[in-house]
């Protein structure tokens, strides 16, 4: 297969990778610390890529199925070590928002107190540009559900320490609330104040951590997520939602 026509169908194909080694992970035949095949080996016997093929990888290691060795390859991870993760669900509730709203308040404040100590020029430039594209967002009438994610990645980005940036991706869609419970009750026109509300609090922590000042990061951090879990703790009151996967609720 050449790589031309990996190209169109290959998150298809990267799946099928995945499923074939996670098959053979999960029914024994590569045990705990066995060595996975070379790149070079299972392009051959799949007929795909090398690009498919550590799209696969990834995608293994990102599970906890595999580990990688710089200068060694992949290996079988031992599976009582496999990672922390919250997985994505139709059914969401309330009460699993708030559940991660309080995991996400303990260690975003300290990650946005580490970045105000430690962000470069370039990643506070980055911190910016994500809190513009959520205001873009805003004007074109979205919910800015994927741009509000990036923005605080790229704090976690900033602490230089890659495990917040890797929590996030744990937690994934489950970061930003709104795109998994969708409110009854507001009106567009209160959506919208409420969004512009948060980019007014986006705008504090930027500030902050340009400025280097470490308590004002995480103060300002601090009450913007609880602010966030204020809301959702009185929706659990008056059970205004529903599940389901849109962009126009709240954070």
């Amino acid at each position: 297969m050449s790589d031309k026509q990996d190209q169109r169908p290959s998150n298809n194909l990267a799946e099928q990778v995945m499923a074939r080694l996670s098959a053979d992970i999960r029914g024994g035949r590569l045990a705990p610390g066995a060595r996975l095949p070379t790149e070079q080996a299972l392009t051959a016997e799949l007929g795909v890529s090398r690009t498919v093929v550590r799209e696969a990888v990834a995608a293994l290691r990102a599970d906890g199925l595999v580990v990688t060795r710089r200068g060694s390859g992949a290996y079988v991870a031992d599976p009582a070590a496999g990672p922390f993760r919250i997985a994505a669900s139709t059914d969401t509730t309330l009460d699993d928002i708030l559940s991660v709203m309080e995991l996400r308040r303990a260690v975003e404040v300290e990650a946005a107190a580490l970045a105000a100590e430690r962000a470069s020029r370039r990643q506070v430039a980055a911190m910016r540009t994500a809190w513009r594209s959520i205001d873009a967002a805003l004007k074109r009438g979205e919910g800015a559900v994927a741009e509000d994610f990036t923005f605080h990645r790229t704090i976690a980005e900033a602490t230089g320490n890659d495990q917040f940036p890797r929590f996030l991706a744990y937690l994934g869609g489950h970061v930003i609330p709104r795109q998994s419970v969708r409110l009854s009750v507001d009106t567009p026109a209160e959506r919208r104040a409420y969004l512009e509300r948060i980019q007014h609090e986006h705008a504090r922590i930027v500030s902050a951590i340009s400025d280097g000042d470490v308590v004002e990061a995480r103060r300002a951090m601090r009450e913007h997520l609880t602010r966030s879990l204020e809301r959702y703790r009185a929706l659990a009151g008056g059970k205004n939602t529903h599940s389901g996967g849109s962009s126009h609720g709240r954070r």
